[in-house]
């Protein structure tokens, strides 16, 4: 039997009655009001939702943990913002539908200074906006007990929160994650002082580093880890073995309660290497090194981690004339060495470089007997004698005395130059402090041990004058030995300056007066030269008067009151 299509009037009536049942629904939704809507569609960043109005509303994905676990036709709860948008849709919210029914719920079980755990949900200025079941407030400086600089790593991560303050009216909550963890540190801190003592072993984290040192975090509380505690060895930054972030094991050194305070130690967790040094590294044993350091005075070693040897400059070559290390040496360089010495309660070890090679001055003796002829170089010139290079490293030194066995040398420089070559005799050969001592004067032999037989008292004599000073003048006789004539014998009138009368190079004649062997001196009078007969006779018993060893200053005195 076919339908009857219905009467005109009949459609139109039902017609009136669908629009009339959506016209009452639609009046009945309130803006501001929670109410129930059917998914009938779900998109990628988006959910479709009817609530029975004249269109269907549009929920933004983000709003929805997971859409996975939504599904077509089921029912949920939405905050109905606007009833039209201008395209004719309703606004709706999941989000806001469930912070205005969770409101209460959440004010119901948390009040300020409870814990509550939370999901960051986003950033904004001065902090993030973590949700609780309602959107809640945390400030920049409460996420952390050091404000972070990057807030984006938080985002999405889910923490337990202190609530601080609670708005009734403005609906807002404010939370602190940096003082639940302050609190969770001050329990730990008291916890960690009651366990730990001296002589344990933790394990922490490198939270910060400084130039002195190094704070590590033993979960719980900072300890300190001095740089002097870090290594047995050398290191000139805490930076050269610490990352920050970084774990390690470090021993308990010291504790203090009240402070609150703990020293740490990291070398203290490995065996002390100068324990066994002496039996490790006897004296004489070769080692292999780097050079970590190098001073005015020498250069440091490492031998292994913790043990490091002085090389004094002393002790890097036999022959070579070292001024300072960095000549032969520099950082980073391996070298061999020997060991010298060892002071294990100081931490020291003497190293030697020379000693890898023969001591030339082994040799010394054999190549330099004492009464050697040798003939060398003068290589420098000191106030008090004359180096001379015997051979490449080796040198002898003839002090003043030893240049002449008659003049009296004040400074090498009257005698020699750099550069001369002269002829020697050796002295002496001290191998231990490599010393040779040569002399020049003992080529020849001393006149003053047959003075008599060359000069004797009255003797009428010619010399050149070879030096003038303020009390006389010094004229060199045969033999280059010396003659002195006081001022006073050098005229019978009064000289008041002896370079008016006399000058060097001049040659002179004068009497021999005074011959002093043990001073090494000969007194001359030029003014006693022309004297006669019957006056030196009187001269002489004036001279035989006087007491022996009398003074050559005084004779031109004695002279003059002869002659009166």
């Amino acid at each position: 039997m076919e339908a009857k299509p219905l009467p005109e009037n009949d459609f139109l009536m039902s017609l009136s009655m669908q629009e009339l049942l959506a016209q009452t629904t639609f009046e009945s939704l309130k803006e501001g009001s929670i109410v129930s809507g059917t998914i009938i569609e779900i998109r990628q960043n988006e959910v479709v939702v009817d609530i029975g109005g004249k269109s269907e509303g549009v929920i933004p994905a983000s709003e929805f943990a997971d859409l996975g676990e939504l599904q077509i036709g089921a029912q949920i709860e939405v905050f109905l913002e606007k009833l039209e948008d201008r395209n004719g849709g309703p606004v709706l919210s999941f989000d806001k539908a469930e912070q205005k029914k969770n409101w209460e719920n959440i004010v119901a079980k948390c009040q300020e200074g409870s814990i509550v755990s939370g999901r960051v949900k986003s950033k904004v200025k001065g902090g993030l906006i973590v949700t609780i079941g309602v959107d809640s407030f945390l400030p920049a400086s409460h996420i952390d007990i050091q404000p972070p600089k990057n807030l984006d790593q938080y985002i999405g991560q889910t923490y337990d929160f202190k609530v601080l303050k609670i708005n009734f009216d403005r609906k807002n909550i404010v939370l602190s994650r940096r003082e639940l963890i302050e609190e969770q540190r001050t329990k730990k801190r008291r916890d960690l002082l009651d366990q730990i003592a001296p002589g344990q072993v933790r394990r922490g984290t490198v939270k910060n580093i400084t130039d002195f040192g190094a704070f590590i975090d033993l979960d719980g509380m900072d300890g300190l880890l001095h740089i002097t505690d870090m290594s047995w060895g050398r290191i000139s930054h805490p930076s050269e073995m610490l990352k920050q972030g970084e774990e390690i094991e470090v021993m308990i050194i010291e504790v203090n309660r009240e402070k609150e305070r703990v020293s740490l130690g990291l070398k203290q967790t490995k065996k002390n290497p100068w324990d066994e040094i002496e039996q490790k590294y006897p004296v004489g044993t070769k080692i292999r090194g780097r050079v970590v350091n190098l001073v005015p005075y020498g250069a440091f070693i490492e031998i292994e981690e913790g043990v490091e040897g002085l090389v004094h400059v002393t002790e890097m070559s036999w022959t070579k004339r070292i001024a300072k290390p960095s000549d032969i040496l520099k950082v980073g360089d391996e070298v061999d060495a020997v060991i010298l010495g060892i002071q294990k309660d100081e931490q020291k070890i003497s190293l030697g470089l020379r000693q890898l090679d023969p001591n030339p001055w082994d040799m010394v003796r054999h190549n330099y007997p004492v009464g050697a002829h040798i003939r060398g170089k003068v290589r420098n010139i000191t106030s008090y004698g004359a180096f001379v290079e015997l051979e490449e490293g080796i040198d002898g030194m003839v002090h003043v005395s030893d240049m002449s066995w008659t003049r009296k040398v004040n400074h090498p420089s009257e005698v020699l130059k750099k550069g001369d070559e002269i002829d020697a005799i050796v002295l002496d050969v001290d191998v231990q402090q490599q010393r040779i001592s040569l002399g020049m004067k003992q080529l020849g032999q001393d006149p003053w041990e047959d003075i008599d037989s060359v000069f004797r008292i009255g003797d009428v004599v010619t010399g050149t004058v070879s030096k003038i000073t303020s009390f006389g003048a010094f004229v060199e006789l045969k033999d280059h030995i010396d003659g002195l004539v006081h001022i006073s014998q050098i005229s019978e009138d009064r000289v008041e300056k002896v370079k008016d009368v006399l000058k060097p190079g001049q040659e002179v004649t004068a009497r021999v007066i005074k011959i002093d062997r043990d001073e090494r001196r000969i007194g001359l009078s030029i003014k006693a030269a022309n004297y006669d007969a019957d006056r030196l006779a009187a001269e002489a018993a004036t001279y035989d008067s006087m007491k022996d060893g009398g003074d050559l200053m005084n004779l031109g005195d004695i002279l003059d009151e002869a002659t009166k």
